[in-house]
């Protein structure tokens, strides 16, 4: 299921979110332009790689252009390829902004960073001796995605669902969209092997962040106004 709407107006321009999509998409532009040798050196730079992250291997001198502390946020603006950068925007775009108005624009910076570091932590934890940079948002906006799904499981998605040669269109609560997404992120990756590929594990780090975090912060609200109509 490819989702590309959703019948939940946002109550005001999500800033913060557009202006991470334009980011990662021009940021790929750039990788395209420096050519295939330069684009992979660039992802060597600024990806999350676990190996160097931790300590336990250097990059060559030529390629450090960042502290690897940093990488760690520098990778989630970097994609491998144009259909990676147009699923990541896509799913970014339909849900995003309607979770940028729930914490605010500031807000919103942090819990998308904080996002992105747990699911970066969480594929690290499952090969803390990889060598192979980890790029890309989705990490983070899989703690969108379960941030969403705290907030709105009622509201309706609109997807595309491809079948063999034909494409269908449905409309279906988000309820049953992100947890299909999510049972679809849990089961490939109890199947996957150490190698490069799609960062399973990193998804499912950043969807539990995502709704853990928003769930904390939901029913500690809720709680709040439960006490005030006491008083």
């Amino acid at each position: 299921m490819i989702p590309i709407h959703d019948e939940n107006p946002s109550k005001r321009f999500a800033v913060v979110n557009v202006s991470i999509i334009l980011s990662c998409i021009l940021i790929f532009l750039y990788q395209k332009i420096l050519g295939d040798q330069k684009g992979i050196e660039l992802i060597y730079s600024f990806g999350f790689i676990p190996v160097i992250f931790f300590g336990e291997m250097s990059l060559p001198t030529y390629l450090q252009l960042i502290p690897p502390e940093l990488t760690i946020l520098s990778s989630m603006f970097l994609h491998g390829g144009w259909m990676h950068l147009i699923g990541n925007m896509m799913y970014l775009w339909v849900f995003g902004d309607n979770i940028e108005n729930y914490f605010g624009s500031l807000g919103y910076i942090f819990f998308y960073v904080i996002c992105g570091v747990g699911a970066a932590f969480l594929q690290a934890y499952i090969n803390l001796e990889s060598e192979i940079p980890m790029i890309g948002a989705s990490g983070a906006i899989s703690g969108v995605l379960g941030a969403y799904l705290v907030l709105y499981p009622k509201a309706k998605i609109t997807v595309i669902i491809p079948i063999f040669y034909f494409v269908q269109t449905a409309r279906l609560s988000a309820v049953i969209v992100l947890g299909a997404w999510f049972i679809i992120q849990l089961v490939s990756s109890l199947f996957q092997d150490s190698g490069g590929g799609v960062a399973f594990a990193a998804h499912i780090g950043g969807f539990l962040s995502g709704l853990i975090i928003t769930l904390i912060i939901y029913m500690g609200g809720q709680f709040a106004k439960l006490n005030s109509k006491n008083i």
